[in-house]
């Protein structure tokens, strides 16, 4: 009765995946027991095959280097001992059985937050029980590394590189802390700082958080695609993995290293409207364009939505997310689907409260308007502003920012600016479709209008930089 019961639950599991995803899973677990190299499991007729943990690292330092830091394999080996089969006692054993590793993947890749759950306990904590904030925070910090490392290992970054972006390291531990915030208890309260590292948090806390925060989920579906490499050429049933990084464009061959890290690019992708999340271009770097308002205008007018990034010269990087073209015009533009972000020290997004429409604001040589690019707010209080004399900025939020709830962003309140880009997001609008780049002439019709009154015809009207929306970075 008990094999019964027993084969029932695997093949229940079992038919969650399609047939050549089945085989996949069958033949990662033969290559597994196969070097596990158990004597018994090889005399014994009836013994199945099982895997160990020392095959699971043997599959991981077979290579070069490792698809997944050690870490990672020690937890999903916890995991996969914790599923119990009935009839058997569990927790004895320290081989995994081919009933345990199918339900274990059934789980995490096809199943509800419920069922994640109390694997998911063990890969935290080999003994389950209510876990220490501190426990849950090593785990998040390790499975974001996991993703960056097998990702960059796998060359799933689609252009970006560890080489072409700031350093993960310190983006690593600001998601984490992000993903945190949302651990909410019982009460609803959410413990902050050294008080969330010490607080016990039960099951169904977690459970919940698993629920409400789907990166967790998403992350631990591409550490098990792409670090034991299964199902991972499969079409997935969901567009979480498929956006988690966006392409990347017109960064390639030219040096520069940008002021996003990899955990920021996947937190702030995962933000934009879904048709926006397949790839980012660089417009505008101030490393590469230079220092200069006009330049800045030139390189973003008209080119559809769009990520800015800042940092100042304390080292703070924030931003905020433009939801239509630039244009220069002395009114606010924009929809409610803009926002503010931090990305360093704290990553976190900002959205629209509906109190103000003062979404995103661009000037450029007006006498009665201030002349800038700003974002929520209003006119001397923005939530982030950029100067036309470059190179300065503000910050304001007493004690936050009107349209997007958000805090002081900068360091200071009015700083100084040490480096910009600017990401167009999506796919190019077909206004500027092949038209090439605009100048500032362009931009600033006043100017255009003194050239022509003099007679001069516009010497830079051929003289365009072409676009890079051909280039292919990946």
């Amino acid at each position: 009765k008990m094999g019964n019961a027993e084969s029932n639950a695997y093949q229940n599991h079992l038919s969650r995946f399609l047939p050549e995803e089945q085989s996949d899973i069958d033949g990662l677990f033969d290559t597994l027991s196969g070097s596990s190299g158990s004597a018994g499991a090889k005399n014994a007729k009836a013994a199945k095959k099982t895997v160990t943990l020392a095959a699971l690292q043997a599959r991981q330092s077979a290579h070069t280097r490792e698809p997944l830091p050690e870490p990672m394999t020690a937890r999903l080996y916890n995991g996969m001992k914790s599923i119990d089969l009935p009839g058997k006692s569990s927790g004895l054993t320290e081989q995994i059985a081919k009933e345990q590793f199918v339900i274990f993947m059934s789980n995490l890749l096809k199943g509800n937050a419920d069922e994640k759950i109390s694997i998911i306990m063990r890969m935290i904590a080999k003994t389950g029980g209510p876990l220490k904030g501190k426990q849950i925070q090593e785990f998040t910090e390790d499975l974001i590394t996991s993703v960056v490392h097998v990702l960059s290992y796998r060359k799933e970054l689609k252009g970006w590189s560890l080489e072409n972006t700031r350093d993960s390291s310190s983006g690593v531990k600001a998601l984490a802390s992000e993903l945190l915030s949302e651990l909410k208890l019982p009460d609803g309260t959410k413990p902050v700082g050294s008080q969330l590292l010490e607080t016990n948090f039960d099951q169904s806390v977690i459970e919940d958080w698993v629920y409400r925060v789907p990166q967790i989920s998403v992350f631990l579906s591409v550490v098990i695609r792409q670090g034991l490499h299964v199902l991972h050429s499969l079409p997935d049933q969901t567009n979480d993995i498929l956006n988690l990084v966006p392409h990347c464009k017109g960064i390639k061959g030219r040096g520069v290293v940008s002021l996003f890290d990899i955990p920021a690019i996947i937190y702030i992708n995962s933000h934009l409207p879904a048709e926006m999340q397949h790839k980012w271009q660089l417009l505008f770097s101030s490393r590469l364009h230079g220092e200069s308002f006009s330049q800045l205008c030139a390189h973003i007018v008209n080119k559809g939505p769009c990520v800015v990034i800042i940092r100042d010269l304390d080292g703070f990087l924030f931003g905020g997310f433009a939801s239509h073209s630039w244009e220069v015009k002395p009114q606010f533009q924009g929809d409610n689907r803009c926002f503010l972000f931090s990305v360093f020290p704290t990553l976190a997004v900002y959205t629209y409260t509906g109190y103000n429409d003062h979404y995103m604001y661009l000037n450029h040589g007006q006498q009665t308007m201030p002349n800038g690019l700003g974002m929520g707010g209003q006119h001397g209080y923005f939530g982030l502003w950029i100067d036309s004399d470059y190179g300065k900025g503000h910050s304001k939020a007493k004690p936050r920012c009107t349209t997007y709830n958000s805090p002081q962003l900068s360091a200071r309140e009015d700083f100084t600016l040490d480096a910009m880009e600017v990401w167009a997001v999506g796919d190019a609008p077909e206004s500027a479709g092949r038209k090439g780049k605009k100048s500032i002439l362009d931009v600033d019709p006043q100017a255009q209008a003194l050239l022509e009154m003099a007679g001069k015809s516009r010497q830079s009207e051929g003289l365009r930089e072409p676009m890079e929306e051909a280039e292919d970075d990946d």
